[in-house]
């Protein structure tokens, strides 16, 4: 481990963001949470990506129109549907919602854990997150029972590879029957959630369980109207 130096991070952030800058800042925050594990406890003498700056990057402000979640919602598997549906009302990541397990499912809504910030919520039952579980539990075969919300056939659990392969497949249909680009991610399908709601940015930030205004903030991309109306004091 001591053999590595501050330049040896440098070539591989180099060589790395050739192909991703994003994917090469989030291996250097591993890499260095690593070392600082090991230096804590006298496995390594230093940290080698301390001093060794990450990419600048840009804040990611593409925006799900209505008329695009429903394009891809309509040519979509159940277990895209729901997932859809989970990330935009509940504000989750697909961490959270892979992993989601039936008896996160009370009589007031849905109990959430966020995996990246530890904040606990309820997420209160409205139609379309009824119909969204109601959907969930014809996932499985007949006769089979699974713990998972989000399940597969024979009741286990979605992996994140197996189940972007399956978001990419029908996102790949969609546009080729709409002629729309469709060109957002999964994760951006949070960020609608949260720029669709109706409040403050503190209200925002209470809803998607952020620890800081800040990161509601980065979430919130819905461009604002604003008034051209003075205030006449005539």
């Amino acid at each position: 481990m001591d053999k590595v130096e501050p330049q040896h991070i440098r070539i591989y952030m180099d060589k790395r963001g050739l192909k991703s800058r994003v994917q090469a800042n989030r291996e250097h925050a591993f890499f260095s949470r690593c070392y600082r594990y090991g230096f804590e406890r006298g496995l390594c003498k230093t940290n080698p990506c301390k001093g060794v700056r990450k990419f600048k990057e840009e804040a990611r402000k593409r925006y799900i129109t209505d008329i695009e979640y429903q394009a891809l919602y309509d040519h979509a598997s159940d277990v895209v549907k729901i997932a859809m549906e989970l990330a935009y009302l509940c504000c989750a990541r697909q961490g959270d919602i892979l992993a989601m397990r039936t008896s996160q499912i009370l009589e007031e809504g849905i109990f959430i854990t966020q995996g990246k910030t530890g904040t606990e919520q309820i997420k209160l039952w409205s139609p379309r997150l009824r119909a969204a579980i109601e959907l969930s539990k014809t996932l499985t075969k007949p006769g089979i029972t699974s713990t998972f919300v989000l399940s597969q056939s024979y009741g286990g659990k979605w992996t994140r590879d197996g189940f972007n392969s399956r978001w990419s497949t029908d996102r790949s249909k969609a546009r080729e029957t709409t002629g729309l680009p469709l060109d957002f991610t999964f994760h951006d399908l949070k960020a609608k959630g949260i720029s669709d709601i109706d409040g403050t940015l503190q209200e925002k930030q209470a809803i998607s369980g952020h620890k800081s205004a800040g990161q509601t903030a980065r979430y919130d991309r819905k461009t604002k109207r604003v008034s051209t109306e003075k205030n006449s004091k005539d």
